[in-house]
């Protein structure tokens, strides 16, 4: 009779406050964080207070594991309903840190860079996106940059296609339109003059700004294909500019020489000195 009034007991009893209070901050926490999204992508306040908002929601994911953690331990001294409150907290938590947990590990490996081009010598210039970018951020950072990106991805390099340059100018429109990038400046080669279309790429998640530009030169036998694709803020891109460098390459050459036989499939992101094959990042 005792054992099953201390059940009736245990079942009438209110879930623990922390486990509640864990559920609470938890879902919270993920309103929080789609919050930010939205705001990004939607483009209605500037990235620093987008990633303050961001790193609020990652903070109190962090407190509403710990209280969860806190609860179990109550719950299993003292018994007590509770328990799906506070694993509903974990998961939550779990689940909204998994992602930058993820992109943290990616980008301890890779080295800091966030300007990616196939020509370190003459980069294709921002002009019309410069507008656009931070003071200062539309000049390339220079050689050790440039070292740094040939030891972690040697793949990325000019691309040379043997059509003329209006055929490979057309080419890279088509697929940067069919990638939905924003375009904002777009000049055909002409004579001497080298083709140029500059581009607004946004990541899928987070959709950030990034900025790319495509350079088509006149060469003897056709053309010769540079690409720059560089992040607005940030230290570190977590490999996503040499990725969208690397596929573009691909794009183009696939879009350029349409009639030529299967060739070898370019390596998609190949770090050598930092990082494990096939690593990048989609903020």
């Amino acid at each position: 009779m005792s054992v099953v009034m201390a059940r009736l007991r245990v079942l009438e009893a209110p879930p623990s406050r922390l486990a509640i209070w864990a559920r609470r901050i938890a879902v919270f926490s993920l309103a929080v964080a789609a919050l930010a999204v939205i705001i990004e992508q939607a483009d209605l306040l500037e990235v620093v207070p987008v990633l303050v908002t961001f790193g609020a929601a990652l903070a109190l994911s962090v407190l509403a594991i710990l209280l969860a953690l806190a609860s179990f331990v109550v719950l299993w001294n003292n018994g007590g309903p509770g328990f799906a409150q506070a694993i509903t907290a974990v998961l939550i938590g779990v689940g909204l840190l998994a992602y930058p947990g993820y992109l943290a590990y990616v980008g301890y490996g890779l080295p800091p860079i966030t300007d990616i081009t196939t020509d370190a010598v003459d980069p294709p210039r921002f002009e019309v996106v410069a507008r656009l970018r931070p003071p200062n951020s539309s000049l390339y950072p220079g050689l050790s940059t440039a070292q740094l990106q040939k030891e972690t991805w040697p793949d990325i390099e000019p691309l040379l296609v043997s059509v003329s340059p209006r055929a490979a100018y057309d080419g890279v429109l088509a697929v940067i339109t069919k990638r939905k990038w924003r375009v904002v400046d777009a000049q055909a080669p002409f004579s001497n003059r080298d083709g140029h279309i500059e581009a607004i790429a946004r990541t899928p998640i987070m959709g950030f700004r990034d900025d790319v530009v495509v350079r088509i030169r006149p060469t003897r036998d056709g053309a010769k294909i540079d690409i720059r694709s560089a992040s607005r803020f940030g230290a570190r891109d977590f490999g996503a500019n040499a990725a969208r460098v690397l596929a573009l390459l691909d794009d183009i050459d696939d879009a350029a020489t349409p009639e030529r036989p299967e060739r070898e499939e370019r390596p998609k992101l190949a770090p050598k000195a930092f990082a494990k094959p096939g690593q990048g990042g989609k903020r």
